[in-house]
């Protein structure tokens, strides 16, 4: 679908933040700071039911600019939140923003310009992976996450430039976004691939520039990286449950590394305890060359790190990496074997927001 940018348009930056003390004054700042010669600005930042600070310091700023203004969500989930900003949006185009990010003054004009060059309905630019904070744990968190062998070579990480299935932090059509129905509000996480898969299958594309990048900041231990990406996997089966389309092989393949350990190991267990002891060997052996081929390619991916950083911390690679596979493939298999229930009507209400629109 082609479609012209207005002279000046207005863009609806719409920031979903939960217990975002640390950094939300950062993110608003930066935002306030975009280069606004091609577009008007408004700021949206939904509070998700902080119990820090963040409510607080957006009230704040909003009192001194009248582009930004605070919204409560009482559904405390990230797409109930970006769809309360769709409902209250005014502008022709939103920006679907983290408030865990920094963007540079350019950002979402250059997003802006690269959507309508390349006729797309929605424009991100790359993301630049950078550790919370000084500490060992920040910085082997981010130089893990960032990296191909952990998060793969097509993720929003580490994609490069071009028509993509997803974009991470974008401007987009807000009519584009009402017509497929507004973010499934049932999806607690994956909500952007849900979303991109959607608009994808109503022949939008997406476009990734690398004419511009964004901060985002990884987690801050190795605990938070672990947890997250057990829900992550654990997420990944709800959502092939509700849109299968949304996901990709790549997806799956900590779970498929987690079956080959627990097969094995279960093999071994019934050797044991039966006349069978002749597998052993053999299931030892296929099991030492997964663990094994692992670590080598997490120790490939470790120097790489360590020569480029110059930083022997770089050699924790490995060890990170295996763990994150692990639990968020076991993730993915609890997901499978126990299925989410669903919240109540009263809880989560799956709105269709583009019959609401009228109210933008």
């Amino acid at each position: 679908m082609t479609h012209t940018i207005p002279e000046k348009p207005l863009v609806s930056v719409i920031l979903a933040a939960c217990n975002e003390a640390a950094f939300v004054e950062h993110t608003v700042m930066s935002l306030l700071s975009q280069s606004t010669d091609c577009f008007d600005l408004e700021l949206l930042v939904i509070d998700n039911g902080s119990t820090d600070r963040t409510a607080t310091i957006v009230s704040r700023l909003a009192a001194a600019d009248s582009r930004v203004k605070l919204l409560r969500n009482n559904v405390k989930s990230t797409p109930a939140a970006f769809n309360a900003g769709l409902r209250a949006a005014q502008g022709e185009y939103v920006a679907i923003l983290g408030a865990h990010a920094l963007y540079p003054p350019q950002y979402i004009s250059v997003c802006l310009e690269e959507l309508e060059r390349h006729n797309a309905v929605g424009c991100s630019g790359k993301i630049l992976t950078v550790p919370a904070d000084g500490s060992f744990q920040a910085q082997v968190c981010a130089w893990a996450i960032a990296h191909p062998f952990c998060s793969s070579g097509k993720s929003v990480r580490t994609q490069h430039e071009g028509f993509v299935d997803t974009i991470p932090f974008p401007v987009m059509l807000k009519s584009a976004l009402l017509e497929v129905g507004g973010y499934d509000e049932t999806l607690f996480r994956n909500q952007d691939n849900d979303m991109n898969q959607k608009l994808r299958a109503r022949g939008y594309e997406l476009f990734l520039t690398e004419k511009v990048r964004c901060l985002y900041y990884a987690r801050s231990s190795f605990a938070d990286l672990w947890r997250w990406g057990y829900q992550s996997g654990r997420w990944n089966a709800i959502s092939l449950r509700r849109n299968p389309a949304s996901l990709r092989p790549r997806h799956f393949v900590p779970l498929t590394f987690v079956l080959s350990i627990l097969f094995l190991s279960l093999l071994i267990f019934i050797a044991l305890v039966s006349d069978w002891s002749s597998v052993i060997p053999a299931a030892l052996l296929l099991g030492c060359l997964a663990l094994g081929g692992h670590l080598i390619l997490g120790a490939i991916a470790g120097a790489q790190v360590t020569v480029h950083k110059r930083s022997l911390r770089g050699m924790c690679l490995p060890f990170v990496i295996l763990v994150f596979h692990l639990v968020y493939g076991w993730g993915t298999l609890i997901g499978v074997l126990v299925p989410r229930r669903e919240p109540s009507h009263g809880s989560i209400k799956h709105r269709r927001i583009a019959q609401e629109s009228t109210a933008d």
